[in-house]
Parts: structure tokens; C-alpha cells; sequence
């Protein structure tokens, strides 16, 4: 059994990418998702689709990669764990790199950029860092 979900699925992408896998599968649900949906929407990753074999529920993530098989995602990283959640204001919303990578945020309004989140005016869970 897995603890931490998310941060299962950042570790499956980290993998293929370090394996240069195309596709890489992971059990879904509809914060994982969601965070696919963010990481489609920057350019993060090509695709991903939802199937359903029975009872569960998977997601297909095809990676992107640029020229010379270099994948787009340099780094993963989950902030928010199980153990310490990690809340921000609006306020406080981090920048990664200087706006070269986004920070993933669970909010009211669903999850989204903390690009977004900002001009949004709204804080909330600060789930992992991309870049």
C-alpha cells in the first residue's frame, strides 16, 4: 500500500524519464488527474489518457521530450507530504527558478499553477514543484 500517491506518481515519471520510456502508467484518481491536466496545459508532458480495465482506473502519461531524447521535465519535486503539509497564502505563493518551473497548488478552486493560483487571488496547498 502507498502513502503518499502523488508522490508515487512523481517518482514513476522521474523513473521513466530517467529510463527514457515514451509512456509511463499510473493508477489514477482525481488528484492525480488533475495534476496531469496542469502538466499537459505548461507543456510539461505530451498527453495522457484515462482507461479503466475493470475496477481500476489507470493513467497513461506520454512524456515530452525535445531534441536529442532530452526530456522537457529537468526535475520533480513533492513538497506537501503526508507527514507536513505545506499551506501558502496568496501572498506567498513560490516562484521556482525564477519562472522557469511552476509550482503546483491545490486550492478552492481546483488545482492549478501557483502562476495562476496568483492571479487568482487564491492560496492553498502547495502540492510539488516542476521544472
Amino acid at each position: 500500500m502507498v502513502t503518499d500517491p502523488i508522490a508515487d506518481m512523481l517518482t514513476r515519471i522521474r523513473n521513466a524519464l530517467v529510463a527514457g520510456h515514451e509512456t509511463v502508467q499510473v493508477p489514477a484518481s482525481k488528484m492525480k488527474i488533475a495534476i496531469a491536466e496542469v502538466l499537459k496545459e505548461e507543456g510539461f508532458v505530451r498527453d495522457f489518457e484515462v482507461s479503466q480495465d475493470g475496477i481500476r482506473k489507470t493513467i497513461s502519461i506520454d512524456l515530452a521530450y525535445g531534441g536529442k531524447k532530452e526530456s522537457v521535465i529537468s526535475g520533480l519535486r513533492r513538497v506537501s507530504k503526508p507527514g507536513l503539509r505545506v499551506y501558502v497564502q496568496k501572498r506567498e505563493i513560490p516562484r521556482v527558478y525564477g519562472g522557469l518551473g511552476i509550482a503546483i497548488l491545490s486550492t478552492p478552486q481546483g488545482v492549478m499553477t501557483g502562476q495562476e493560483a496568483w492571479r487568482r487571488q487564491v492560496g492553498g496547498e502547495v502540492l510539488c514543484y516542476v521544472w
